[in-house]
C-alpha cells in the first residue's frame, strides 16, 4: 500500500517545527522515519502534515552531566548510543541493549526520540528509559515541560505527549560508580522484535546489594518497572534462593497479551528464565564474582 496524500515540511529549527505542528490537527513529526513510515504505507496513521526534523541537528547530541549522567537530545541515533565511549563508560548496559536493536540499517537511522515517541511496548529503549529513571524533556509552543519515564508510557503506541509536542531530550541522572548490569532478551530471529527481555541494575555494598532495579517489556501493554522484585533484593546477598524469590516477585503476577507470536505462559516462562540470568551476570559484574561461586 501507499500513504495517504500529506503535506510536507523541513523546517530549520525547533521552533518552526513546533509552530508547523500546532498549525495542523493532524500533524506528525519524522525523525528517522523508521517507525513513521511503515504505519504511513499500512495506513496506520494518515496525517495532514509531515513535519521533518531530521535537520535539526540542534537536537542530536550527547552532554555529560556533573552527577554522572547524561543529557541525549531527542535526534541522537541508535548507534551513536551504541558505539559511543562516553555512553560505555557511564551506561554500559545501554551500548548491550541496543546491539539488539533490530538491524545496523536501522539503527544507523533510528532516533532515541523517536523510539520513545513510538512507544512500542516490544522496545529496547523505551524499557531502558524506565529502568534508568529518565526524564524525558518535552516542548510545545506553550513551553517546556519534564515528563518521569514512569509517566510517559501510557499504552501501546501511546504516551503522555500531548498533539503539539515534541521529544527534544532524555536526562539519564548518573549511577553509582561499579554497579553491575545486565540486558537479555528472546527473540525467534536476530532483529526481530522481543517476546520478552529483563533489564536489570545492581549496586553491591561489602557483598549486599544495596540498590536494585529491574525492567522489562514485550510482557505489558507497556516497559515495566518490579518493584515487588527490587525489594526482595536490596538488603541481600544474590543466593539460590534470592534468585528464586525475586523471579516469583519479579513473573507470576504477569499477565502477558497473546498474539501470534507466543502465547501468555510462554512469554512469562521467558521471563522467568531472562530475569534469572540476568541477575546472575549482573551480580557478577557487580562483584568480580560469578553466582556459582557464591
Amino acid at each position: 500500500m501507499k500513504p495517504v496524500a500529506f503535506d510536507y515540511c523541513c523546517p530549520d529549527s525547533v521552533e518552526e517545527a513546533l509552530e508547523a505542528l500546532a498549525s495542523h490537527e493532524d500533524a506528525k513529526l519524522m525523525a528517522g522515519g523508521q517507525s513513521l513510515m511503515p504505519m504511513l504505507n499500512f495506513r496506520v496513521v494518515k496525517p495532514t502534515l509531515i513535519v521533518d526534523i531530521g535537520k535539526l541537528i540542534e537536537l542530536d547530541y550527547l552532554r555529560e552531566l556533573d552527577d554522572g549522567g547524561l543529557s541525549v537530545g531527542a535526534l541522537t541515533r541508535h548507534r551513536v548510543m551504541e558505539t559511543s565511549n562516553v555512553v560505555t563508560r557511564r551506561f554500559p548496559i545501554i551500548p548491550e541493549t541496543m546491539q539488539n536493536v533490530a538491524h545496523l540499517a536501522i539503527r544507523n537511522r533510528g532516533t532515541i526520540g523517536g523510539s520513545i515517541s513510538h512507544a512500542d511496548p516490544a522496545a529496547e529503549l523505551p524499557m531502558m528509559m524506565r529502568l534508568l529513571d529518565a526524564t524525558i524533556v518535552v516542548r510545545s509552543v506553550e513551553g517546556e515541560r519534564s515528563i518521569a519515564a514512569g509517566d510517559f508510557f501510557i499504552a501501546p503506541l501511546t504516551t503522555a505527549l500531548a498533539e503539539n509536542e515534541m521529544v527534544v531530550r532524555i536526562d539519564l541522572p548518573g549511577l553509582p560508580i561499579g554497579m553491575g548490569w545486565c540486558f537479555q532478551e528472546f527473540a525467534r530471529r536476530a532483529g526481530d522484535f522481543a517476546l520478552a527481555a529483563v533489564g536489570v541494575l545492581l549496586d553491591v555494598q561489602d557483598g549486599i546489594i544495596s540498590e536494585a532495579r529491574v525492567a522489562m517489556m514485550g510482557v505489558a501493554d507497556t516497559p515495566i518497572r518490579r518493584h515487588d522484585a527490587e525489594a526482595v533484593l536490596v538488603g541481600k546477598s544474590l543466593t539460590d534462593d534470592v534468585i528464586a524469590a525475586t523471579v516469583a516477585a519479579a513473573c507470576d503476577s504477569l499477565e502477558p497479551s497473546r498474539d501470534l507470536h507466543a502465547s501468555p505462559d510462554f512469554r512469562r516462562h521467558l521471563a522467568s528464565v531472562l530475569t534469572a540470568r540476568v541477575l546472575r551476570t549482573a551480580w557478577g559484574r557487580a562483584t568480580g564474582v560469578c553466582h556459582e561461586q557464591v
